[in-house]
């Protein structure tokens, strides 16, 4: 690995660590190399010293993990063994979704019924409506109820304060996708080239990368493609389509798209250290000969298979759940005892600069402990310098 002296400014990177346990109880540690970002032994993600079992320590990080940790128990009330039960747990991001597709489907039956004749909609109700996550900087009112025509003279014209109209001409062409008899959603390729002047470049390729996932995890939708042929069709529609307002924004987003991500926020952690200078990881990575007990197969959300260095992204529902949290232990010591380097991601791991530099370092780290050859940049490319890198 090598560090990009290009840039004058550069952030301090501390390797003093602030870590905030699941389930109760601060740590504070000073470390010279991995941080407890990583499933290692002295990580959050251990158990409970009396439930422990041994550990394999991959030697080349050996001494760099405090032995003398705080650990929750099974005393501490906030406890994953404690008597805090899953009714209580954070909703996952599909239990979201699929309570909005739910509230919107409502919604937009009942404007249609109202109003005595089918209606299209686009824009993000047709992203709520086919469970796709809203981009939170969109410019427009995602409470409305955005409306699509082809062309002027079809457009639905009303005074009704949800509805608001949009043309997209290209509407014509979209395989939309019927809700029920009275409510159909705008093809998502085209919804994702609608949003294109309303949201961020990053936001653009964070839904993108949700886009394809949505359409390969629906059948009617993915048509038997997987989420790469999905991918070489999103480019194809750009190539198609010409003429749209956003498209040049786009064509430059392309590139950074990646098939795979289960979630926005694992795509904003992969953009934020592939613009450091990290390799592309692979995104949701099944890894080989590795399964629960229950016989489903072990994944990753960002991996590097060659160096076995992984990182896993962990929503609230990781911290409230304690069906997940043990799932998350179960898959953790598997892969530690395959030799896997697996650095854990939060909210905060992406809060600001600072963090996503701090997080980044130490992922750039293992993987030149474990021969990966790359720049690393101490401070960030922007997405669009690296977009043209790309071009």
């Amino acid at each position: 690995m090598c560090v990009s002296e290009a840039r004058t400014t550069i952030p301090r990177i501390g390797f003093r660590f602030r870590t905030h346990y699941p389930y109760g109880g601060v740590m504070n540690r000073m470390t010279d190399g991995i941080t407890n970002y990583g499933a290692l032994p002295g990580s959050i993600y251990d158990q409970p010293p009396e439930e422990s079992e041994a550990v394999f320590v991959p030697p080349e990080f050996a001494g760099s993990f405090s032995t003398d940790s705080k650990y929750p128990t099974s005393r501490d009330s906030s406890s994953p063994n404690s008597g805090a039960h899953d009714s209580a747990a954070t909703p996952t991001m599909s239990e979201s979704l699929a309570q909005r597709k739910r509230d919107m489907v409502a919604r937009c039956t009942e404007e249609a019924k109202r109003a005595g004749k089918k209606l299209l909609f686009g824009m993000t109700t047709s992203l709520a409506l086919q469970s796709v996550p809203i981009p939170a900087d969109c410019d427009l009112d995602s409470a409305k109820l955005h409306t699509v025509s082809s062309v002027k003279s079809k457009r639905f014209r009303t005074r009704h304060a949800p509805l608001q109209t949009h043309i997209w001409k290209h509407a014509a062409k979209a395989a939309n996708v019927e809700m029920n008899q009275h409510v159909f959603a705008l093809d998502l390729f085209h919804v994702w080239a609608q949003l294109a002047p309303y949201v961020s470049f990053e936001s653009l390729i964070v839904l993108g990368d949700a886009v394809i996932t949505a359409t390969s995890k629906q059948p009617v939708l993915a048509k038997d493609r997987d989420a790469a042929a999905i991918y070489q069709d999103l480019v194809k529609f750009v190539e198609q389509f010409t003429r749209f307002r956003g498209r040049p924004s786009c064509v430059r987003a392309l590139p950074l798209i990646s098939p795979g991500a289960d979630s926005p926020k694992e795509s904003e952690e992969r953009l934020s250290l592939v613009a450091h200078g990290i390799p592309q990881p692979v995104a949701n990575y099944v890894v080989p000969d590795a399964a629960f007990a229950s016989g489903a197969p072990i994944t990753l959300d960002l991996a590097w298979p060659e160096f076995k260095v992984a990182v896993e992204y962990d929503g609230d529902h990781h911290r409230t759940s304690k069906t997940q949290w043990r799932r998350d232990q179960e898959k953790r010591g598997m892969l530690v005892g395959r030799r896997w380097l697996v650095f854990i991601a939060t909210a905060a791991s992406i809060a600001n600069e600072d963090t996503r530099a701090e997080f980044a370092f130490n992922v750039a780290r293992a993987l030149a402990s474990r021969g990966a050859v790359f720049e690393f940049h101490v401070v960030a490319m922007s997405l669009e310098e690296l977009a043209q890198s790309l071009l």
